[in-house]
């Protein structure tokens, strides 16, 4: 079928006659439109008296046409429309194509910095009301009283475990391998690289096993915390958990501190471990450092109290990463791109979370001398 016009200075009659199906006929929609734009006319109709079978093409031929002639200011008028293909029409022109920005209202200074305040006070109390929550868990899990099932615990400690091993072996190996070239870099200088041993040894065992494996965890298993239960949120999942009065932080975040505050400390030591055979390997095979020599250097600088150090970094750590990784998902918006800025979010918080508290750890510990 095509486009027949009348033309009637200075109005132009449209008649849509027959069967309009696959209708792409866009010469004719150009030959209408050049003659639109060539005479003065300021009033266009659209007859469907006569219209037959039609489909979506129709739709887009005639969402063109009015498109581009309400750019000319020109008045266009649908008679004896089908009402089905009036209502697309119009519903084709309600959808916002270009939506415009918000307008951000600019506050004055001082309240602004009010605003501020206040949004940082709201961000506090929820985060100090959720490790509330928490905490209240905790005491009912000591008491029994729960309501935590054993298999969430268990497929939570699964993922945090065995199935990390490989990513914390190869890291750890490799940070303590770096940490052993920069010392000899120096060291050699004074032909003391035997003591590189020592540095390894201890540098690992006292804090860099510890915020190796907690930088690790923090993006592998903190932001799958917080993507499972955020994602639970957008299906409404968390809803019915709340409707049927279980508690969300006994049957969702516990388990999943719990699973990480345990293994954390395992991955601990053996991020201490792969990390001094890591150095070992730049030792003795670059610096030429005789194997027993090594040995011997690197168990007299170990101590319980380093190694202690470390562990209490890694439960901390553990602690940090799951409480960041629930939280954010627990109050993740309700649509897929609130999903990814809270799993985003819940990694930057534990990463700036566990060097601030490794900053807090190490400071009292110096004072105590420990």
């Amino acid at each position: 079928m095509k486009l027949k016009f009348v033309e009637d200075k200075p109005k132009i009659t449209l008649f849509l006659d027959g069967d309009y199906i696959n209708f792409d006929d866009q010469s004719e929609l150009q030959n209408l439109l050049d003659t639109v734009q060539n005479n003065k006319i300021n009033l266009i109709k659209i007859n469907a008296a006569n219209l037959g079978h039609w489909d979506s093409t129709l739709i887009v031929v005639l969402y063109e046409l009015t498109k581009q002639v309400h750019n000319q200011r020109i008045e266009i008028v649908y008679e004896k429309f089908p009402p089905n293909l009036k209502r697309l029409l119009d519903l084709a022109f309600m959808v916002d194509r270009k939506p415009s920005l918000p307008q951000k209202e600019e506050l004055p200074f001082l309240e602004t910095i009010g605003d501020w305040g206040i949004c940082l006070w709201k961000k506090i109390t929820k985060g100090l009301g959720f490790l509330g929550q928490c905490m209240k868990s905790f005491g009912r899990w000591l008491k029994a009283d729960a309501i935590m099932r054993r298999v969430d615990f268990l497929f939570a400690l699964q993922d945090c475990t065995y199935k990390a091993v490989g990513i914390v072996s190869l890291v750890s190996f490799m940070v303590g391998l770096i940490l052993a070239f920069v010392g000899a870099v120096q060291l050699k200088t004074f032909g003391a690289q035997i003591y590189v041993a020592s540095l390894v040894a201890i540098g690992m065992t006292r804090i860099m096993g510890a915020i190796m494996v907690g930088i690790i965890m923090a993006g592998r298993t903190g932001a799958s915390y917080a993507a499972t239960i955020g994602t639970m949120q957008v299906n409404e999942e968390i809803d019915a958990l709340k409707t049927m009065g279980i508690p969300i932080s006994d049957f969702l975040v516990l388990p999943r501190i719990l699973a990480l505050s345990l293994s954390v400390p395992f991955l601990v030591i053996l991020a201490d471990f792969m990390g001094i055979i890591g150095g070992a390997a730049v030792g003795i095979f670059m610096l030429d450092i005789p194997v027993n020599e090594y040995y011997r250097y690197t168990i007299n600088a170990l101590n319980l109290t380093n190694f202690w150090v470390g562990l209490f970094h890694g439960l901390v750590f553990g602690i940090i990463i799951s409480v960041c990784g629930c939280y954010f998902g627990v109050f993740c918006g309700r649509n897929a791109d609130s999903v990814g800025k809270a799993t985003t979010e819940a990694v930057v918080s534990a990463i700036v979370w566990m060097i601030v508290m490794t900053g807090i750890i190490t400071f009292i510990f110096e004072v105590l001398g420990i």
